[in-house]
């Protein structure tokens, strides 16, 4: 195969027997499980270990304030997003399990989970918010409210290691159903 004709092979459009799909759903994961909402995850392994430093935990502390408020959503505004991503998850589920189309079955598999994850995020950002809140009122420490917030994220860390091993895992799965189930990609 050369020229045109070995391109298109390489770039083959079936989702479950492509390529493309799967190196997209590996690197996906691989990138959105390094860190949580853009706080380095070695400066949380750093303030969770023991003896850590007073100018790591006030880092932390300090990446935390710039990063959890950009994750705020009006309780309005979330409201129409979890509407419309219900609605966009839904009918692609619909189209792919009930009308059995490959593609609609790959982006749900793709989707779902991220959909979930950001809920997660979400939530980790709100959590943060509030502790970073309490410390700046003083009801909280700093070193105690960095501990809290690198625990918050470690946790969150290891719920999206979890997820995305979950994710891989029936993609996986309902990918190798579908292609022993249709072996000439119909």
């Amino acid at each position: 195969m050369t020229g045109i004709s070995g391109l298109m092979a390489v770039m083959d459009t079936r989702s479950f027997a492509s390529v493309w799909y799967w190196l997209l759903l590996a690197g996906l994961w691989t990138w959105l499980g390094r860190g949580a909402l853009g706080v380095p995850s070695d400066l949380v392994r750093r303030v969770r270990g023991r003896g850590s430093d007073g100018p790591a935990r006030m880092a932390l502390l300090d990446w935390v304030s710039l990063t959890a408020p950009r994750w705020r959503i009006a309780p309005r505004d979330g409201a129409i997003l979890t509407a419309a991503a219900a609605f966009a998850l839904s009918s692609l589920a619909a189209l792919g399990f009930l009308f059995d189309r490959q593609f609609a079955q790959a982006l749900v598999l793709l989707l779902g989970p991220l959909a979930l994850l950001a809920a997660l995020r979400l939530r980790l950002a709100g959590r943060l918010d509030r502790i970073v809140g309490a410390a700046g009122e003083g009801r909280l420490a700093p070193d105690a409210a960095a501990a809290d917030a690198a625990a918050a994220i470690a946790r969150h860390l290891r719920a999206t290691m979890i997820l995305s091993a979950v994710s891989v895992a029936a993609a996986a799965i309902w990918g190798t159903r579908w292609l022993a189930l249709h072996p000439n990609g119909l």
